[in-house]
């Protein structure tokens, strides 16, 4: 199959444009620097030419809630418009876990109007729900950072393998549509500020790091059930300390 891979470039969408590959299939990598730019339309029809399936993994280059609303709302429209055009028989749309739990944050309410989008288009879809990728707990911790101490909140957080999160969305992209959420996790739940501390100890950060259950998470205030996971899951199969020590002697 041709499976265009819209932000194919990125960390995420190279890993997904590679287990497809793999597989036998015909990836696309779709993005900016490929002659792809989703906001503006240019080339995304030529992109989705003779496509069956597409993968939108595409993020926002700006976080505000003003702009990643906008972003999320003008990329969708015009890639489903598009593949309404081509005829393409499957989207599949990368989402997060918990966003429809967290109004209070302006980043995950834009990923609901995505998710709006999709559903609306009338383009056969599946929604990927993922949670957060291990390969980001260094930088969620910065964001927390006051000087020498980091304060992050206390909510179990179930953080996934870049690696096996990929796996998982290029085995949605060869599967049939499923016209819901499939939710994609790790297989671990461990509260966020203490992942943040494993990180900085693997890394011999001397700074502190301290659990505060009032702590935000991209404007928003936490509990264990805010990102982890339901029962049904798709969990990957890499454990924190296992990708942690491959990490450390990389």
């Amino acid at each position: 199959m041709k499976i265009v891979v819209i932000g194919g470039t990125g960390l995420l969408g190279s890993k997904i444009v590679e287990k497809l590959a793999e597989a036998g299939h015909d990836p696309l990598a779709a993005a900016p620097n490929t002659g792809v730019d989703t906001i503006t339309g240019e080339g995304l029809a030529d992109a989705l030419e003779g496509a069956d399936v597409v993968v939108d993994v595409a993020n926002a280059p700006q976080w505000d809630d003003a702009a990643v609303l906008d972003f999320f709302r003008t990329s969708t429209g015009n890639i489903v418009a598009a593949e309404a055009a081509s005829g393409v028989e499957h989207h599949v749309g990368v989402s997060i876990v918990g966003a429809d739990r967290l109004p209070g944050s302006g980043y995950l309410r834009a990923k609901v109007a995505q998710e709006e989008i999709v559903r609306a288009a009338g383009v056969p879809y599946s929604i990927v729900r993922a949670t957060q990728f291990f390969e980001f707990i260094g930088r969620i911790a910065e964001s927390a950072a006051d000087g020498d101490t980091l304060r992050l909140p206390t909510a179990l957080f179930q953080p996934i393998a870049v690696d096996d999160l990929a796996a998982a969305i290029a085995t949605v992209a060869e599967g049939q549509p499923t016209s819901t959420v499939v939710e994609v996790a790790g297989p671990e739940r461990i509260p966020m500020f203490e992942l943040a501390r494993r990180v900085l100890a693997a890394n011999d950060d001397p700074r502190e790091v301290v659990g505060d259950p009032h702590a935000r998470y991209f404007g928003a205030e936490l509990d264990d059930g805010s990102l982890t996971a339901g029962s049904d899951a798709r969990l990957g199969p890499t454990r924190f300390q296992t990708w942690l020590e491959q990490l450390v002697t990389a």
